[in-house]
């Protein structure tokens, strides 16, 4: 197969390194800073393409759109309309214009859309997944979710504010950047009814988006989940609590548990990961999902309905904010 990398940034290297070592195919990139992809061809021995549509005209299988949000759909309508698949990193879009025409030329011409949640194949929420449906929790009452990392620590060889992240033309902002708890919930509660929150920019960064998101998000499933998202704390952390009426389910992602306390036992029972596992193991097993999808042995995880239905929160929590008030989905 051929695959198209366009945006060679940090998550665009990291999914062309995990394709060249599944040995996946012939491998392409494109970036409007052509220096970066020429930087990619020299160092990973893949042929890049001065333009977008150069590119497309490679016919490739699939793109892979690694862009900042706000340049998301624009790409990946291009790509469908070239009948190659897509594969979208989160959020899909940073709006919902133009996401249901999207949605629906991509299924008249019977093409793939996978979008990147990458915790959906981490260990620790799928056996969260597999726990509550076990029901090793009980019926799920509330969950609480958290996120937070100082921002100039995620990229410290470039100047933070002039990343995507920092920047609300590019689609920036914590709720976009860190969709991945919006995203998880979804997929372990279902759709999401109501949206309350409060969202600022509250510390001294140099950015123009928020820096903070403090959500109560309602499920249609009757979960009540609490959702922290911050560029703040100096100690990164990321951490989900499932509270039902039987027990308790945990994962922490720095100490990369998942703890069970059985209520009828009192007891606490701790899982972790096999001695030889390593966080790009997500990051792998997602793109074999892809090309899974690409050979018709699977469908995809996190459709384009599916990345609709998360961005909705998202959105709805800005909205909320703004408001002061709960927001209906």
């Amino acid at each position: 197969m051929k695959f198209l990398i366009v945006g060679c940034g940090s998550i665009g290297r990291r999914h062309l390194e995990n394709l060249k070592a599944l040995s996946a195919g012939e491998i392409a990139v494109f970036d409007t800073d052509r220096d970066r992809a020429l930087l990619a061809e020299n160092n990973y021995g893949v042929r890049s393409f001065a333009s977008y549509e150069a590119a497309l005209a490679a016919n490739p299988d699939a793109v892979l759109v690694c862009t900042p949000t706000s340049l998301h759909l624009d790409y990946a309508l291009a790509a469908v309309k070239s009948d190659s698949h897509v594969f979208i990193e989160k959020p899909i879009s940073h709006s919902l214009e133009g996401l249901d025409d999207f949605a629906s030329i991509a299924r008249d011409r019977n093409r793939i859309v996978l979008i990147g949640c990458n915790f959906r194949f981490h260990w620790g929420i799928r056996l969260v997944k597999q726990f509550m449906e076990a029901g090793k929790a009980g019926k799920v009452l509330f969950a609480d979710a958290e996120f937070g990392h100082y921002l100039p620590d995620w990229h410290p060889w470039e100047d933070y504010r002039q990343t995507y992240s920092a920047r609300k033309e590019l689609g920036g902002g914590i709720i976009f950047d860190s969709i991945h708890e919006l995203d998880y919930l979804y997929w372990l509660f279902g759709k999401a009814g109501e949206v309350f929150s409060s969202v600022g920019k509250v510390s001294s960064l140099e950015i123009d988006v928020e820096d903070i998101a403090e959500m109560t998000v309602k499920f249609d499933s009757g979960v009540l989940a609490r959702v922290h998202l911050d560029y703040i704390q100096r100690a990164y952390h990321r951490s989900l609590k499932v509270v039902g009426e039987e027990g308790v389910i945990t994962w922490d992602l720095k100490k990369n548990t998942v703890d069970w306390y059985a209520g009828a036992e009192k007891l606490w029972h701790t899982s972790m990961p096999d001695a030889d596992y390593n966080i790009n193991d997500m990051y792998v097993d997602e793109m074999k999902h892809f090309i899974s999808c690409l050979k018709g042995e699977a469908s995809p995880l996190a459709d384009a309905g599916e990345g609709k239905s998360v961005l909705q929160i998202a959105l709805a929590a800005r909205r909320s904010s703004e408001a002061g008030k709960a927001v209906s989905l």
